[in-house]
């Protein structure tokens, strides 16, 4: 690399691009974790069982999980930032389609469309760590990701109070707005993407996901303990809304969006993360974190007659979440920084096939067996990422590195 090219992506990598990266990131990432405050609400519109709720969920995710596969990877050979801007654009169309639908599944089919243009968020990331200095792509990611976390917290709140003066339908329509804001200034604001592109077909560029995962272990490994974690992360935050809103708490929509600030904390990790994982210290991050997210939810079960033991147990699976994701990203972006959109594409399918399972057990274990139904599946998810993590992926990093 050239001394000019240390100096574009430096200039790139103001603190006023990193916050704009953080905060599109923050409004985008909204559409796919909004509805969850919403489900009761939604359910009485369309008289549903709140059983069938984590279908809503679940259509984002697929939609989130397609948009991986098919959308992602084009990050590595469009213009980022005008592929960037034609998706947030596409998002006000099928967030205005989801306020307009009249049926239940109606509603979940516009979603999956919401959920196929909500991956912008994993081209914005790769976008930044593709400019980023290889001794501070870590730090890069994790700030990025703090924008994130910020947004998946804020959604929940924002959401919950909208609807309270509103109503789910003109939530959505907020939300549209919202993007039209953003995809204008991110047109105005955002640097150019100068980074040279593959001389690749889109079905060449598609099938080299698939190369790449087979020749990094360190993707695959990852990739295994996103779905994992993520799946623990939609497990609590798909099934919250229920307990909160009946007896002994019988909270308002509004109150239970509050509890999305109790993750602040992952906003944290996520950054602080980054810092460890770029001196080396990724898997002793990982393990701990991992450590943190089993214990999370005996004070998550205690929370079912304790507020103040589920904001901490909220807390900790946060914190250990987001430390675990950012290492993650940090480790695969390493070994091929040419192509962090496809890397990510693949890393973040699992995650997404993790979320949107984690919506549908939570949703009909509750149904069946209530909150400690839901609590061990936590517990059983989180042991078990545990134990992947200590026999599998410890190995397999170790050798990659020795290699």
């Amino acid at each position: 690399m050239t001394c000019f090219e240390d100096r574009v992506q430096d200039a790139y990598l103001t603190s006023r691009m990193a916050f704009l990266f953080a905060a599109l990131c923050a409004f985008a990432v909204a559409n796919v974790y909004m509805m969850q405050p919403l489900l009761n609400q939604i359910a009485a519109t369309f008289v549903e069982k709140t059983g069938k709720m984590g279908i809503v969920i679940t259509a984002t995710q697929l939609g989130y999980a397609l948009g991986l596969l098919l959308l992602v990877p084009l990050g590595d050979r469009l213009n980022r930032k005008y592929l960037v801007v034609a998706m947030l654009m596409a998002s006000v169309v099928f967030l205005v389609l989801a306020a307009m639908t009249t049926s239940l599944y109606g509603l979940s089919g516009a979603l999956v469309l919401v959920g196929l243009m909500a991956v912008v968020v994993q081209i914005i990331v790769a976008f930044a760590a593709a400019l980023a200095h290889p001794d501070k792509r870590g730090q890069t990611t994790g700030m990025v990701t703090s924008g994130i976390v910020l947004g998946i917290l804020l959604a929940r709140l924002i959401s919950g109070v909208l609807t309270e003066w509103l109503d789910w339908r003109r939530t959505l329509l907020v939300s549209a707005g919202a993007m039209f804001i953003m995809a204008v200034i991110f047109l105005r604001a955002a640097p150019q993407d100068r980074k040279p592109r593959p001389a690749q077909t889109y079905r060449q560029l598609l099938f080299s996901v698939i190369t790449l995962w087979r020749q990094i272990p360190e993707l695959r490994s990852r990739g295994i303990l996103a779905m994992l974690i993520f799946m623990n992360f939609s497990v609590l935050w798909s099934s919250l809304v229920f307990p909160l809103s009946q007896r002994p708490y019988n909270l308002s929509t509004a109150h239970i969006g509050l509890f999305g600030l109790a993750g602040i904390a992952g906003a944290l990790a996520a950054r602080r993360a980054g810092i460890l994982a770029d001196r080396g210290l990724g898997q002793r991050v990982t393990g701990a974190a991992l450590v943190l997210l089993l214990l999370s939810w005996a004070a998550i079960f205690w929370g079912g007659t304790s507020l103040l033991a589920l904001t901490v147990g909220i807390v900790m699976l946060d914190f250990a979440v987001q430390a675990v994701h950012v290492t993650s990203q940090t480790l695969i972006f390493a070994r091929n920084p040419q192509a962090t959109s496809r890397l990510v594409a693949a890393y973040m399918f699992f995650y997404s096939i993790g979320s949107a399972c984690g919506a549908l057990l939570a949703t009909q274990l509750w149904s069946y067996y209530g909150w400690p139904g839901v609590c061990s599946l936590g517990a059983v998810l989180s042991a078990l990422a545990l134990l992947y993590w200590y026999r599998v992926d410890r190995n397999q990093c170790s050798a990659a590195v020795a290699g």
